[in-house]
Protein backbone atom coordinates (compact mmCIF):
# COMPACT_ATOMS: atom_id res chain seq x y z
CA UNK A 1 0.00 0.00 0.00
CA UNK A 2 2.74 2.48 0.81
CA UNK A 3 4.30 1.75 -2.42
CA UNK A 4 1.17 2.45 -4.27
CA UNK A 5 1.10 5.39 -2.27
CA UNK A 6 4.65 6.45 -3.73
CA UNK A 7 3.81 6.02 -6.93
CA UNK A 8 0.37 7.18 -6.92
CA UNK A 9 2.16 10.85 -5.40
CA UNK A 10 5.38 10.87 -8.35
CA UNK A 11 2.90 10.32 -10.96
CA UNK A 12 0.24 12.95 -9.64
CA UNK A 13 3.90 15.12 -9.39
CA UNK A 14 4.51 14.92 -12.80
CA UNK A 15 1.25 15.52 -14.23
CA UNK A 16 1.18 18.54 -12.17
CA UNK A 17 4.30 20.45 -12.80
CA UNK A 18 4.59 20.44 -16.62
CA UNK A 19 0.67 22.26 -16.07
CA UNK A 20 2.38 24.88 -13.55
CA UNK A 21 5.16 25.56 -16.61
CA UNK A 22 3.19 25.69 -18.97
CA UNK A 23 0.82 28.25 -17.67
CA UNK A 24 3.85 30.62 -16.66
CA UNK A 25 4.79 30.24 -20.28
CA UNK A 26 1.47 31.36 -21.53
CA UNK A 27 1.20 35.21 -22.99
CA UNK A 28 -0.55 37.44 -20.57
CA UNK A 29 -4.10 39.05 -21.69
CA UNK A 30 -5.20 42.93 -21.65
CA UNK A 31 -8.77 42.90 -23.28
CA UNK A 32 -9.75 46.25 -23.60
CA UNK A 33 -13.59 47.16 -24.02
CA UNK A 34 -15.01 50.55 -25.00
CA UNK A 35 -18.53 51.58 -25.17
CA UNK A 36 -20.20 53.16 -28.32
CA UNK A 37 -17.10 53.23 -30.35
CA UNK A 38 -17.16 53.57 -34.06
CA UNK A 39 -14.21 52.70 -35.79
CA UNK A 40 -13.40 56.48 -36.56
CA UNK A 41 -9.87 56.88 -35.55
CA UNK A 42 -6.60 57.69 -37.51
CA UNK A 43 -5.51 53.91 -37.74
CA UNK A 44 -8.63 53.40 -39.96
CA UNK A 45 -7.92 56.27 -42.26
CA UNK A 46 -10.20 58.73 -40.58
CA UNK A 47 -8.36 62.39 -39.74
CA UNK A 48 -11.76 63.81 -38.06
CA UNK A 49 -11.19 62.28 -34.87
CA UNK A 50 -8.04 62.61 -32.66
CA UNK A 51 -6.78 59.48 -31.75
CA UNK A 52 -2.98 59.03 -31.07
CA UNK A 53 -2.49 56.72 -28.91
CA UNK A 54 -4.79 54.19 -30.39
CA UNK A 55 -3.02 55.07 -33.73
CA UNK A 56 0.42 54.27 -32.23
CA UNK A 57 -1.16 50.82 -30.88
CA UNK A 58 -2.42 50.07 -33.79
CA UNK A 59 0.91 50.58 -35.69
CA UNK A 60 1.92 47.17 -34.23
CA UNK A 61 -1.12 44.98 -34.68
CA UNK A 62 -4.19 44.00 -36.47
CA UNK A 63 -6.73 46.80 -37.63
CA UNK A 64 -9.92 45.47 -38.56
CA UNK A 65 -12.44 47.16 -40.75
CA UNK A 66 -15.10 44.67 -40.79
CA UNK A 67 -15.54 43.92 -37.44
CA UNK A 68 -19.43 43.18 -36.71
CA UNK A 69 -21.07 42.72 -33.07
CA UNK A 70 -23.29 39.81 -32.47
CA UNK A 71 -26.25 42.36 -30.64
CA UNK A 72 -26.46 46.19 -31.24
CA UNK A 73 -26.72 46.72 -27.59
CA UNK A 74 -24.68 46.97 -24.62
CA UNK A 75 -25.29 43.70 -22.14
CA UNK A 76 -26.62 41.60 -25.26
CA UNK A 77 -23.63 42.30 -27.45
CA UNK A 78 -20.39 41.23 -24.36
CA UNK A 79 -22.50 37.95 -23.67
CA UNK A 80 -22.11 37.21 -27.34
CA UNK A 81 -19.01 38.08 -26.75
CA UNK A 82 -17.63 36.82 -23.74
CA UNK A 83 -19.78 33.27 -24.32
CA UNK A 84 -18.66 32.70 -28.22
CA UNK A 85 -22.67 32.27 -29.15
CA UNK A 86 -24.73 33.48 -31.52
CA UNK A 87 -28.29 35.01 -29.70
CA UNK A 88 -30.74 32.42 -30.88
CA UNK A 89 -33.49 33.39 -27.96
CA UNK A 90 -35.09 37.29 -27.09
CA UNK A 91 -33.27 37.01 -23.67
CA UNK A 92 -29.49 36.46 -25.80
CA UNK A 93 -30.94 40.10 -27.58
CA UNK A 94 -31.49 41.63 -23.55
CA UNK A 95 -29.31 43.38 -21.85
CA UNK A 96 -30.23 41.32 -19.39
CA UNK A 97 -28.56 38.08 -20.86
CA UNK A 98 -25.74 37.76 -18.90
CA UNK A 99 -27.44 38.07 -15.38
CA UNK A 100 -29.96 35.73 -16.79
CA UNK A 101 -27.71 32.74 -18.46
CA UNK A 102 -24.53 32.82 -16.04
CA UNK A 103 -25.89 32.79 -12.63
CA UNK A 104 -24.21 30.95 -9.79
CA UNK A 105 -27.42 29.04 -9.00
CA UNK A 106 -27.89 27.79 -12.65
CA UNK A 107 -26.87 24.20 -13.20
CA UNK A 108 -26.73 24.13 -17.49
CA UNK A 109 -24.74 27.87 -17.90
CA UNK A 110 -22.85 29.10 -20.46
CA UNK A 111 -18.74 28.88 -19.66
CA UNK A 112 -17.50 32.80 -20.32
CA UNK A 113 -13.85 32.82 -21.95
CA UNK A 114 -12.62 34.98 -18.75
CA UNK A 115 -13.69 31.34 -16.24
CA UNK A 116 -11.94 29.02 -18.68
CA UNK A 117 -8.71 31.62 -18.21
CA UNK A 118 -9.27 31.58 -14.30
CA UNK A 119 -9.75 27.38 -14.73
CA UNK A 120 -6.57 27.35 -15.93
CA UNK A 121 -4.14 29.23 -13.99
CA UNK A 122 -4.80 32.38 -15.23
CA UNK A 123 -5.22 35.52 -12.61
CA UNK A 124 -8.10 37.29 -14.27
CA UNK A 125 -9.09 40.85 -13.13
CA UNK A 126 -11.82 42.97 -14.11
CA UNK A 127 -12.02 46.54 -13.81
CA UNK A 128 -15.27 48.77 -15.52
CA UNK A 129 -17.69 47.85 -17.32
CA UNK A 130 -16.93 44.40 -19.06
CA UNK A 131 -20.13 42.38 -18.34
CA UNK A 132 -23.44 44.49 -18.76
CA UNK A 133 -23.10 46.37 -14.61
CA UNK A 134 -20.29 48.65 -14.96
CA UNK A 135 -18.83 47.16 -11.73
CA UNK A 136 -19.04 43.63 -12.01
CA UNK A 137 -22.51 43.39 -9.84
CA UNK A 138 -25.66 43.01 -10.15
CA UNK A 139 -27.53 46.98 -8.51
CA UNK A 140 -30.00 48.98 -10.42
CA UNK A 141 -29.75 52.59 -10.62
CA UNK A 142 -31.31 53.11 -7.54
CA UNK A 143 -29.20 50.47 -5.85
CA UNK A 144 -31.83 47.85 -5.72
CA UNK A 145 -30.57 44.12 -6.43
CA UNK A 146 -27.96 42.29 -4.13
CA UNK A 147 -24.76 42.54 -5.47
CA UNK A 148 -24.23 39.26 -6.48
CA UNK A 149 -21.46 39.09 -9.35
CA UNK A 150 -22.48 39.01 -12.49
CA UNK A 151 -19.95 36.70 -13.86
CA UNK A 152 -19.42 34.56 -10.19
CA UNK A 153 -17.01 32.27 -12.13
CA UNK A 154 -14.93 34.45 -13.85
CA UNK A 155 -13.27 36.30 -11.96
CA UNK A 156 -10.29 36.92 -9.26
CA UNK A 157 -10.92 40.34 -8.90
CA UNK A 158 -13.60 42.23 -9.70
CA UNK A 159 -14.74 46.05 -9.16
CA UNK A 160 -15.00 49.66 -9.84
CA UNK A 161 -13.58 52.39 -8.68
CA UNK A 162 -16.40 54.26 -8.45
CA UNK A 163 -14.60 57.69 -6.83
CA UNK A 164 -17.10 60.92 -5.90
CA UNK A 165 -19.70 58.56 -7.60
CA UNK A 166 -21.81 56.50 -5.21
CA UNK A 167 -21.59 53.33 -6.98
CA UNK A 168 -21.42 51.63 -10.99
CA UNK A 169 -24.42 53.20 -12.69
CA UNK A 170 -23.97 56.96 -11.57
CA UNK A 171 -20.31 56.51 -12.06
CA UNK A 172 -21.48 55.28 -15.72
CA UNK A 173 -23.92 57.86 -16.57
CA UNK A 174 -21.65 60.40 -14.20
CA UNK A 175 -21.16 63.79 -14.30
CA UNK A 176 -17.90 65.80 -12.75
CA UNK A 177 -20.01 66.81 -9.75
CA UNK A 178 -20.33 63.36 -8.87
CA UNK A 179 -23.92 63.20 -9.86
CA UNK A 180 -25.49 60.81 -12.47
CA UNK A 181 -28.10 60.83 -14.79
CA UNK A 182 -30.99 62.13 -13.49
CA UNK A 183 -33.37 61.13 -16.66
CA UNK A 184 -34.85 63.68 -19.47
CA UNK A 185 -33.07 66.20 -17.00
CA UNK A 186 -29.54 66.32 -17.24
CA UNK A 187 -27.49 67.65 -20.26
CA UNK A 188 -26.01 65.50 -22.82
CA UNK A 189 -22.86 66.87 -22.64
CA UNK A 190 -20.66 68.45 -19.92
CA UNK A 191 -17.04 69.79 -20.43
CA UNK A 192 -15.80 70.42 -17.05
CA UNK A 193 -12.16 71.76 -16.42
CA UNK A 194 -11.17 68.88 -14.62
CA UNK A 195 -8.08 66.38 -14.61
CA UNK A 196 -8.73 62.68 -16.32
CA UNK A 197 -10.25 61.45 -12.98
CA UNK A 198 -12.57 64.14 -12.95
CA UNK A 199 -14.40 61.64 -14.81
CA UNK A 200 -14.75 57.65 -14.01
CA UNK A 201 -12.68 56.67 -17.35
CA UNK A 202 -9.78 58.28 -15.49
CA UNK A 203 -9.98 56.20 -12.27
CA UNK A 204 -10.58 53.16 -14.33
CA UNK A 205 -7.24 53.85 -16.19
CA UNK A 206 -5.48 54.40 -12.86
CA UNK A 207 -7.23 51.04 -11.51
CA UNK A 208 -5.54 49.36 -14.54
CA UNK A 209 -2.12 50.38 -14.31
CA UNK A 210 -1.95 49.65 -10.40
CA UNK A 211 -3.07 46.00 -10.95
CA UNK A 212 -0.54 45.15 -13.94
CA UNK A 213 2.26 46.68 -11.35
CA UNK A 214 0.76 44.36 -8.47
CA UNK A 215 0.51 41.43 -11.69
CA UNK A 216 3.93 42.10 -12.90
CA UNK A 217 5.36 40.16 -9.94
CA UNK A 218 3.21 37.01 -9.92
CA UNK A 219 4.36 33.68 -10.56
CA UNK A 220 1.32 32.86 -12.88
CA UNK A 221 -0.03 34.68 -16.62
CA UNK A 222 -2.87 37.33 -15.89
CA UNK A 223 -6.11 38.11 -18.01
CA UNK A 224 -6.87 42.25 -17.35
CA UNK A 225 -9.83 42.99 -18.55
CA UNK A 226 -10.50 46.64 -18.44
CA UNK A 227 -13.75 48.52 -19.67
CA UNK A 228 -14.25 52.23 -20.61
CA UNK A 229 -17.49 53.85 -20.75
CA UNK A 230 -16.76 56.73 -22.72
CA UNK A 231 -17.64 57.81 -25.86
CA UNK A 232 -21.35 56.13 -23.94
CA UNK A 233 -23.79 58.72 -23.01
CA UNK A 234 -23.85 61.54 -21.32
CA UNK A 235 -21.20 62.79 -23.64
CA UNK A 236 -18.80 64.28 -20.75
CA UNK A 237 -15.01 64.51 -20.69
CA UNK A 238 -12.42 66.74 -19.21
CA UNK A 239 -12.41 70.32 -21.20
CA UNK A 240 -8.90 69.66 -22.80
CA UNK A 241 -10.09 67.19 -24.77
CA UNK A 242 -13.33 69.54 -26.45
CA UNK A 243 -10.77 71.79 -27.17
CA UNK A 244 -8.76 69.56 -29.23
CA UNK A 245 -11.64 70.25 -31.75
CA UNK A 246 -12.90 73.24 -33.54
CA UNK A 247 -16.58 73.25 -33.66
CA UNK A 248 -16.69 75.24 -36.94
CA UNK A 249 -14.65 72.21 -38.64
CA UNK A 250 -16.96 69.41 -37.61
CA UNK A 251 -18.98 68.34 -40.31
CA UNK A 252 -22.40 66.44 -40.14
CA UNK A 253 -23.46 63.03 -41.34
CA UNK A 254 -23.02 62.42 -44.52
CA UNK A 255 -26.63 60.52 -44.52
CA UNK A 256 -28.85 62.33 -42.11
CA UNK A 257 -32.36 60.69 -43.82
CA UNK A 258 -34.20 57.41 -43.23
CA UNK A 259 -33.08 54.76 -45.87
CA UNK A 260 -35.65 54.64 -48.95
CA UNK A 261 -37.93 51.55 -48.74
CA UNK A 262 -36.75 50.64 -45.31
CA UNK A 263 -38.55 48.55 -42.74
CA UNK A 264 -40.20 50.16 -40.31
CA UNK A 265 -38.61 48.18 -38.01
CA UNK A 266 -35.42 49.13 -38.84
CA UNK A 267 -35.56 52.50 -37.47
CA UNK A 268 -36.43 54.24 -34.10
CA UNK A 269 -37.07 57.85 -32.53
CA UNK A 270 -33.52 57.92 -31.05
CA UNK A 271 -35.02 57.76 -27.23
CA UNK A 272 -31.39 56.70 -26.04
CA UNK A 273 -30.39 60.59 -26.93
CA UNK A 274 -33.49 62.53 -27.08
CA UNK A 275 -35.94 60.44 -24.17
CA UNK A 276 -33.36 60.48 -21.39
CA UNK A 277 -31.63 63.62 -21.41
CA UNK A 278 -32.92 67.37 -21.80
CA UNK A 279 -32.24 69.55 -25.06
CA UNK A 280 -32.92 73.01 -26.23
CA UNK A 281 -36.27 73.02 -27.32
CA UNK A 282 -35.92 72.39 -31.33
CA UNK A 283 -32.71 70.88 -31.59
CA UNK A 284 -33.96 67.17 -32.79
CA UNK A 285 -33.53 69.02 -36.14
CA UNK A 286 -31.54 71.74 -35.89
CA UNK A 287 -27.76 70.94 -37.46
CA UNK A 288 -26.13 73.18 -35.10
CA UNK A 289 -27.26 71.24 -32.11
CA UNK A 290 -26.02 67.99 -33.95
CA UNK A 291 -22.59 69.41 -34.36
CA UNK A 292 -22.50 70.22 -30.36
CA UNK A 293 -23.62 66.33 -30.19
CA UNK A 294 -20.71 65.01 -32.96
CA UNK A 295 -18.30 67.36 -31.06
CA UNK A 296 -18.81 65.93 -27.62
CA UNK A 297 -18.92 62.41 -28.89
CA UNK A 298 -15.54 63.13 -30.80
CA UNK A 299 -13.81 64.80 -27.17
CA UNK A 300 -14.71 61.53 -25.33
CA UNK A 301 -13.05 59.23 -28.08
CA UNK A 302 -10.30 60.92 -27.61
CA UNK A 303 -10.39 61.25 -23.99
CA UNK A 304 -11.00 57.44 -23.85
CA UNK A 305 -7.71 57.10 -26.05
CA UNK A 306 -5.77 59.17 -24.02
CA UNK A 307 -6.64 56.59 -20.82
CA UNK A 308 -5.95 53.26 -22.86
CA UNK A 309 -2.50 55.15 -23.72
CA UNK A 310 -2.00 55.56 -20.14
CA UNK A 311 -2.72 51.56 -19.39
CA UNK A 312 -1.21 50.87 -22.47
CA UNK A 313 2.27 52.96 -22.11
CA UNK A 314 3.23 51.12 -18.66
CA UNK A 315 2.63 47.55 -19.92
CA UNK A 316 5.54 48.61 -22.30
CA UNK A 317 7.36 50.31 -19.18
CA UNK A 318 6.96 47.14 -16.48
CA UNK A 319 8.54 45.20 -19.86
CA UNK A 320 5.20 42.68 -20.23
CA UNK A 321 4.13 44.34 -23.48
CA UNK A 322 6.01 41.88 -25.37
CA UNK A 323 4.33 38.66 -24.33
CA UNK A 324 0.96 40.03 -24.06
CA UNK A 325 -2.01 39.76 -26.44
CA UNK A 326 -3.48 43.31 -26.42
CA UNK A 327 -7.67 43.54 -27.95
CA UNK A 328 -9.29 46.45 -27.97
CA UNK A 329 -12.99 46.02 -28.69
CA UNK A 330 -15.96 48.43 -29.24
CA UNK A 331 -19.01 46.51 -28.35
CA UNK A 332 -20.75 47.83 -31.39
CA UNK A 333 -21.16 51.07 -33.38
CA UNK A 334 -23.35 54.16 -33.06
CA UNK A 335 -25.54 56.53 -35.16
CA UNK A 336 -24.25 60.22 -34.54
CA UNK A 337 -27.36 61.11 -36.77
CA UNK A 338 -27.10 58.80 -39.24
CA UNK A 339 -30.24 57.83 -40.62
CA UNK A 340 -31.66 60.35 -38.67
CA UNK A 341 -31.19 58.05 -35.42
CA UNK A 342 -28.54 58.92 -32.41
CA UNK A 343 -27.92 55.69 -30.95
CA UNK A 344 -27.67 52.13 -31.62
CA UNK A 345 -30.71 49.26 -31.40
CA UNK A 346 -30.50 49.02 -35.43
CA UNK A 347 -29.82 46.12 -38.09
CA UNK A 348 -27.70 48.63 -40.08
CA UNK A 349 -24.28 48.70 -40.92
CA UNK A 350 -23.62 51.86 -38.61
CA UNK A 351 -25.07 49.83 -35.45
CA UNK A 352 -23.23 46.27 -35.74
CA UNK A 353 -19.88 47.43 -37.67
CA UNK A 354 -17.70 48.13 -34.56
CA UNK A 355 -14.05 48.55 -33.73
CA UNK A 356 -11.22 45.96 -33.16
CA UNK A 357 -7.73 45.97 -32.85
CA UNK A 358 -5.37 42.86 -32.08
CA UNK A 359 -2.08 42.48 -31.58
CA UNK A 360 -0.40 38.97 -30.86
CA UNK A 361 3.09 38.54 -29.52
CA UNK A 362 5.58 38.38 -32.85
CA UNK A 363 2.83 39.17 -35.15
CA UNK A 364 3.48 39.17 -38.83
CA UNK A 365 3.03 41.87 -40.66
CA UNK A 366 1.95 44.92 -37.89
CA UNK A 367 0.20 47.56 -38.63
CA UNK A 368 -2.06 46.31 -41.71
CA UNK A 369 -5.50 46.67 -41.84
CA UNK A 370 -7.57 43.86 -43.02
CA UNK A 371 -10.85 43.94 -45.25
CA UNK A 372 -11.70 39.91 -43.62
CA UNK A 373 -15.10 39.66 -42.07
CA UNK A 374 -15.08 38.94 -38.60
CA UNK A 375 -17.09 38.83 -35.42
CA UNK A 376 -16.95 39.76 -32.22
CA UNK A 377 -17.99 35.03 -31.17
CA UNK A 378 -14.55 34.90 -32.88
CA UNK A 379 -12.42 36.56 -30.18
CA UNK A 380 -13.00 33.28 -27.81
CA UNK A 381 -12.18 30.82 -30.01
CA UNK A 382 -9.00 33.46 -30.55
CA UNK A 383 -8.10 33.64 -27.15
CA UNK A 384 -8.32 30.68 -25.95
CA UNK A 385 -5.89 29.06 -29.22
CA UNK A 386 -3.22 31.67 -28.98
CA UNK A 387 -3.25 30.42 -24.81
CA UNK A 388 -3.40 26.93 -25.62
CA UNK A 389 -6.46 26.31 -23.35
CA UNK A 390 -8.29 23.24 -23.35
CA UNK A 391 -11.54 23.81 -25.45
CA UNK A 392 -13.08 20.15 -23.97
CA UNK A 393 -16.97 20.81 -23.21
CA UNK A 394 -16.64 24.24 -24.95
CA UNK A 395 -19.36 25.07 -28.26
CA UNK A 396 -18.48 27.88 -30.05
CA UNK A 397 -19.98 29.84 -32.59
CA UNK A 398 -16.98 31.94 -33.38
CA UNK A 399 -13.63 30.50 -35.35
CA UNK A 400 -10.35 31.42 -34.44
CA UNK A 401 -8.85 34.75 -36.25
CA UNK A 402 -5.42 33.39 -36.08
CA UNK A 403 -5.68 33.24 -40.47
CA UNK A 404 -6.15 36.86 -40.18
CA UNK A 405 -3.56 37.64 -37.36
CA UNK A 406 -0.63 35.66 -39.50
CA UNK A 407 -2.20 37.37 -42.94
CA UNK A 408 -3.94 40.59 -43.36
CA UNK A 409 -5.13 39.37 -46.74
CA UNK A 410 -7.12 36.24 -45.94
CA UNK A 411 -10.34 37.49 -46.79
CA UNK A 412 -12.10 35.94 -43.49
CA UNK A 413 -15.50 34.71 -43.42
CA UNK A 414 -17.94 34.06 -46.11
CA UNK A 415 -20.88 36.03 -43.37
CA UNK A 416 -21.09 37.73 -40.51
CA UNK A 417 -24.65 37.56 -38.65
CA UNK A 418 -26.43 40.04 -35.94
CA UNK A 419 -30.04 40.53 -34.86
CA UNK A 420 -31.96 42.66 -32.76
CA UNK A 421 -35.81 43.73 -33.07
CA UNK A 422 -36.90 40.73 -34.01
CA UNK A 423 -34.72 40.54 -37.11
CA UNK A 424 -31.24 38.91 -38.22
CA UNK A 425 -28.87 40.56 -40.84
CA UNK A 426 -26.24 39.31 -42.47
CA UNK A 427 -23.51 40.85 -44.06
CA UNK A 428 -21.43 39.27 -46.90
CA UNK A 429 -18.47 40.69 -48.83
CA UNK A 430 -20.69 42.93 -50.77
CA UNK A 431 -24.18 43.05 -49.09
CA UNK A 432 -26.36 43.39 -46.35
CA UNK A 433 -29.42 41.07 -46.22
CA UNK A 434 -31.68 41.90 -43.41
CA UNK A 435 -35.38 39.79 -42.69
CA UNK A 436 -38.22 40.36 -40.13
CA UNK A 437 -40.39 37.79 -40.12
CA UNK A 438 -43.83 37.69 -40.45
CA UNK A 439 -45.71 37.55 -37.62
CA UNK A 440 -49.71 38.43 -36.50
CA UNK A 441 -49.42 42.23 -37.27
CA UNK A 442 -47.06 42.38 -39.85
CA UNK A 443 -45.74 40.44 -42.90
CA UNK A 444 -42.04 39.73 -43.46
CA UNK A 445 -40.00 42.60 -44.49
CA UNK A 446 -36.87 42.23 -46.37
CA UNK A 447 -33.70 44.99 -46.58
CA UNK A 448 -31.17 44.53 -49.40
CA UNK A 449 -28.38 46.71 -49.46
CA UNK A 450 -25.38 46.77 -51.96
CA UNK A 451 -22.19 48.14 -50.21
CA UNK A 452 -20.53 48.22 -53.94
CA UNK A 453 -22.54 51.49 -55.07
CA UNK A 454 -24.24 52.01 -51.52
CA UNK A 455 -21.79 51.81 -48.65
CA UNK A 456 -23.89 54.19 -46.19
CA UNK A 457 -26.85 52.03 -47.00
CA UNK A 458 -29.33 54.80 -48.49
CA UNK A 459 -31.70 52.94 -50.59
CA UNK A 460 -32.97 49.31 -49.80
CA UNK A 461 -32.86 47.72 -53.28
CA UNK A 462 -34.35 44.09 -52.60
CA UNK A 463 -37.15 44.79 -54.77
CA UNK A 464 -34.81 45.56 -57.57
CA UNK A 465 -32.33 42.11 -57.37
CA UNK A 466 -35.10 39.31 -56.38
CA UNK A 467 -32.36 37.02 -57.99
CA UNK A 468 -29.29 38.50 -55.88
CA UNK A 469 -32.16 38.48 -52.59
CA UNK A 470 -33.21 34.44 -53.60
CA UNK A 471 -29.23 33.40 -53.71
CA UNK A 472 -28.30 35.10 -50.54
CA UNK A 473 -31.46 34.25 -48.55
CA UNK A 474 -30.15 30.47 -48.97
CA UNK A 475 -26.86 31.46 -47.31
CA UNK A 476 -29.27 33.91 -44.72
CA UNK A 477 -30.72 30.43 -43.92
CA UNK A 478 -27.84 28.54 -43.45
CA UNK A 479 -26.56 30.64 -41.23
CA UNK A 480 -22.76 29.31 -42.09
CA UNK A 481 -20.33 31.98 -41.57
CA UNK A 482 -17.34 29.84 -42.81
CA UNK A 483 -13.59 30.73 -43.80
CA UNK A 484 -13.65 32.03 -47.46
CA UNK A 485 -11.31 29.05 -48.89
Amino acid sequence: MKILFKLLLIVSTLTFLPSISSAADRPNVLFIAVDDLRPELGCYGESHIKSPHLDRFAASARIFKRHYVQVPTCGASRYALLTGHRPTLPVHQSNDAIRNLLKADQEERATAFPQVFRDNGYHTVCTGKISHYPDGRIYSYEMQGDGRLEMPFSWDEVGLPAGQWTHGWPAFFGYASGEGRKRGQSPPFEAMDVEDEGYPDGLIANSAIETLRRMKNYDQPFLLSVGFFKPHLPFCAPKKYFDLYDPAEIELSLNPDKPKGTAPQSWHGSGEMFGNYKHPDGSRNDPAHHRNLRHAYYACVSYVDAQIGKVLDELETLGLADNTIIVVWGDHGWHLGDHNIWGKHTNLERAVRSALIVRTPNMNSPGQLTDAIVESVDLYPTLTDYCQLPKKGLTLDGLSLRPVLDNPQHPGKTAAFSAYRGGQTMRTDRYRLTIYPPNKKKPEAVELYDHETDPLETINVADKHPEVFKKLRVQFEERSPRYVR
